[in-house]
């Protein structure tokens, strides 16, 4: 009597190949040629706009991970921000990325694809949210913005996200009171030294560059958003990722405030996802925390990132190989 083989099921079969995918996978990160030990691959980072904190702080580590990952080939994306950030790596169109804490938040509430894949490696530096008019502007609060031309970031970027949040906070609605300019920080500053818009958000770590080059040709001020904090935090779960920060005089040697300048903060985190290399991620994460410094140099918000308060990337569960780079370095 021949032997009939046992039946099997679909979905044992597409479980047996999901895992063989994932060996190869692995693979192919950690097997160079002739059995090499060495990571290897290619991996995609999703930044920002060109003359933005997050493309200059992906170019900075893409340097370090040269260093410290020579088999490892690092290609940068630039991107609209963090909503878009979020959406690449959700997506496997990127690897690693780096967004605000209340993006993720937002991501997640809204259920977008992905959303339950995403997993934090680092909390970095802060972000701070920057109001720019020019300096013999009317406007003091973003209150006074009512009838004003205003860029809010484009709409794949936390810009757009914290903007609008500080106009409702203000009693504006963003799409009535406001003319809303939808461009980014390489075009921000240029609009308002032509006069083409009267003020534009942006958030992001100290100093941005881009309002540093402007406040060196134009005189500008940084408007004060301290008095949105309390009304903006009460805006919904992925609020309470904003603080009341404080901007000092010199952040913007050349703008023309005479003090330094209460604002609104948010963190900003390290993302990929879980199908992520644990062995790719833990490295990553170690030159992430160790390059601080370095990056530091021409970041300066890098060097607020602190092994001690790394580790707490909510509302992102950890991933295992940045878990294990942690408890590797605890004392």
């Amino acid at each position: 009597m021949p032997l009939v083989p046992p039946r099997v099921s679909r979905r044992h079969a597409l479980r047996v190949l999901a895992a063989v995918l994932a060996l190869l996978g692995l693979l192919t990160w950690w097997l160079g040629p002739f059995g090499d030990q060495e990571l290897r691959g290619e991996l995609t980072f999703s930044t920002g706009a060109r003359t933005g904190v997050y493309h200059r702080y992906g170019q900075l580590l893409e340097q370090a991970l040269k260093r410290d990952v020579p088999g490892v080939d690092v290609r940068l994306e630039t991107s609209e921000g963090s909503r878009e950030n979020l959406q690449r790596v959700a997506s496997g169109e990127a690897d690693f990325t780096v967004a605000t804490a209340d993006a993720v938040a937002q991501y997640q509430h809204d259920k977008k694809p992905g959303a339950e894949r995403l997993r934090g490696c680092a909390r970095l530096y802060d972000d701070y949210v920057q109001l720019v008019v020019a300096a013999g502007s009317p406007v003091q609060s973003a209150r006074d913005l009512r009838g004003k031309r205003v860029a809010i970031g484009q709409p794949g970027s936390g810009v757009r996200l914290v903007s609008e949040r500080l106009l409702v906070a203000a009693g504006l609605d963003p799409t009535l009171d406001i003319t809303p300019v939808s461009i980014g920080i390489d075009t921000m500053p240029g609009e308002l030294e032509a006069g083409r818009i009267d003020a534009f958000f942006w958030s992001g770590g100290l100093p941005t560059n881009a309002v540093r080059e402007l406040s060196e040709r134009f005189q500008i001020r940084l408007v004060q958003l301290g008095d949105l904090v309390e009304p903006l935090q009460r805006g919904g779960s992925a609020a309470g990722y904003y603080r009341t920060a404080v901007m000092p005089q010199d952040a913007y040697a050349r703008a023309r405030n005479t003090s330094a300048v209460t604002t609104v903060a948010v963190p900003n985190l390290l993302v990929t996802t879980e199908g992520t290399d644990a062995g790719l991620t833990e490295l990553l994460t170690r030159t992430v925390i160790l390059s601080r410094d370095r990056v530091g140099r021409e970041v300066h918000a890098a060097q607020l990132v602190d092994l001690r308060t790394a580790i707490y990337t909510q509302p992102l569960d950890l991933h295992e190989g940045a878990r294990r780079y942690y408890r590797s370095v605890k004392p």
